[in-house]
């Protein structure tokens, strides 16, 4: 190979070396800044093949779609002194490449500041309103002061806070616990009012039920004692009739009635002389 040849190659690689170097491509959804000695001196924000001097200046990208930013939560009291935690998250585009270089210079350093800002933006707006308008439709009203005052905030680093909205509020962990002890506490007051009613109650259905057994116990008692004084009276006149018209044959009965208590379960002993009155009917022959 020649060295003419030579020559060529190396300058035909220089030349694609020097046109990737002056070369860039701006792409859909991103906005470039062309630096030249870590100074600003040109800006694109269409898509697009652009130009640079080559080795001189370089290109920083930047995005131009909207950014999402989620600081931590945090804990704020609102103006009835009720602690809540505040979990937010937020959009943000980068509207001015210059003055966001010149601020805050990378994303990670903006999403930093901008954490900072929006939770005491929060904590300074939430903390002059309430609980119930927190949970309200006013809530909206209350995130939208918080976008603007962030945006009034953070207009020098050629940014605009899209939107900010809670995504989560709850109730600190100690105050959840207490809350809970508290309801816990209340159901078993009101569960052992509920058992002390119903064993109210089913003493008085068990003394209802006992008085009104009782009751029927004695009249039961009293219609038995009639009866039972009813048939005495019969069985005293059958009786007294039975003798008037028999005597002897009443007497035979009433000895049967003795013999039948005195001997019918066989374990009875009884010692009595032969002639004794109570066997009077076992010596005399049946007809």
């Amino acid at each position: 190979m020649s060295k003419q040849q030579n020559i060529l190659i190396i300058a035909l690689i220089a030349l694609v070396i020097v046109t990737l170097q002056a070369l860039f491509i701006v792409r859909e959804g991103q906005q470039v800044m062309v630096l030249q000695f870590g100074e600003p001196v040109a800006q694109y924000t269409e898509p697009g093949l652009k130009v640079k001097l080559p080795f001189i200046q370089h290109d920083k990208v930047f995005e131009k779609r909207a950014l999402d930013l989620d600081p931590s939560p945090e804990e704020v009291i609102l103006s009835d002194q009720k602690r809540i935690v505040v979990d937010v998250f937020s959009r943000y585009r980068i509207i001015n490449m210059l003055e966001f270089h010149r601020t805050v210079g990378t994303e990670a350093m903006a999403s930093s500041r901008l954490n900072n800002i929006i939770n005491s933006t929060t904590r300074s707006v939430l903390g002059s309103s309430t609980l119930s308008a927190l949970l309200s439709d006013k809530r909206a009203g209350l995130m939208a002061t918080v976008r603007d005052q962030v945006n009034t905030a953070v207009k020098y680093m050629g940014i605009e806070i899209v939107d900010v909205r809670i995504g989560r509020a709850d109730l600190p962990e100690q105050t959840s616990q207490a809350i809970f002890s508290r309801m816990r506490t209340e159901r078993e007051r009101e569960a052992a009012e509920f058992r002390a009613q119903g064993q109210e109650l089913a003493q008085e259905i068990r003394s209802k039920a006992d008085r009104e057994r009782t009751v029927l116990l004695a009249e039961a008692e009293k219609q038995a004692q009639i009866l039972r004084g009813d048939g005495d009276k019969i069985a005293i006149e059958t009786y007294a009739a039975a003798y008037n018209k028999d005597p002897q044959f009443y007497g035979f009965y009433r000895s049967l009635e003795a013999y039948r208590a005195g001997l019918a379960d066989g374990t009875a002993t009884l010692i009595l002389s032969p002639d004794n009155e109570f066997f009077r009917y076992f010596n005399q022959s049946g007809r």
